[in-house]
């Protein structure tokens, strides 16, 4: 494939309540980079981002605070922190139509969250609340490091790649690996048009993929923190791959489950 410049990405910047509001981690901005992208910060304050997201080749929702609850139906939790409802339907609102258009799309940790929400499913509002038992292994999975100070850090564990003809497991080409998270909710039930492709050992959704998009992720964990990992190289290098075949007029939307699983090969 003849390739000219280099894609480039839209990732969506923190919101104006966060600090420092409207930037993003530079880890997101390194993995792009080195995937072969050119990532382009789009501010949760525009007014018309459709028309910013015509002009990119992919689109990346980042991690972040939490979900306004009742954008899922969910009760406060004294545990929710972060709540940003300008940036929540911002971000709603460019997923559908990053979505309708077939942009290539990766939804990282709150990322992945809002997308499900986005389209009427629902989420975990405190994990610890409900999967709070020992796992098969007899130790429980960390999602996320709470230290005594109150500050959280990222943790490791393990993620099963569940469904085997998933586009996930085609990039990754493994069926176990081991991520970094920092969650303390999860995706709970998944909304039409959408399935769960990997799980922690603890029964955690932490990834989803779109049917009848041509290549829109979600994974739970940030692939970002470890771009050294080949798991996390794969991921978005495919991602990068996925924006030249666009480009090319190779990854049109389906109407059908089948073909959905074979639209990008790696």
């Amino acid at each position: 494939m003849v390739r000219t410049k280099r894609p480039l990405i839209c990732i969506i910047a923190k919101g104006r309540k966060e600090e420092p509001p409207f930037s993003i981690t530079e880890t997101y901005l390194d993995a792009v980079n080195s995937a072969g992208g050119e990532p382009v910060l789009m501010p949760s304050v525009m007014t018309d981002p459709e028309s910013f997201l015509e002009y990119v080749d992919g689109f990346i929702v980042p991690g972040g605070g939490d979900v306004e609850p009742e954008l899922y139906n969910g009760l406060p939790h004294p545990t929710i922190y972060g709540v940003d409802p300008g940036r929540d339907r911002f971000e709603i609102k460019s997923i559908h139509f990053a979505i309708d258009k077939g942009l290539p799309s990766l939804f990282i940790c709150r990322g992945m969250q809002i997308a499900i929400a986005a389209f009427g499913g629902d989420l975990i509002p405190h994990i610890p609340d409900e999967y709070g038992t020992p796992d098969e292994y007899g130790t429980l999975v960390r999602h996320r490091l709470d230290l005594p100070s109150k500050k959280w850090h990222p943790t490791e564990h393990v993620v099963n790649i569940t469904t085997t003809d998933s586009r996930l497991a085609k990039v990754i080409q493994k069926t176990e690996i081991s991520t970094v998270s920092c969650h303390h909710q999860a995706v709970r039930t998944i909304p039409p048009d959408w399935r769960a492709v990997a799980k922690a050992p603890d029964g955690i959704i932490e990834a989803v993929e779109h049917l009848y998009h041509p290549w829109a992720i979600g994974v739970q964990w940030h692939p970002e923190l470890s771009i050294n990992d080949s798991a996390s190289q794969r991921l978005f290098e495919a991602f990068i791959e996925a924006t030249y075949i666009r480009r090319a007029g190779g990854l049109v939307p389906s109407q059908s489950v089948e073909a959905s699983t074979t639209w990008y090969e790696l």
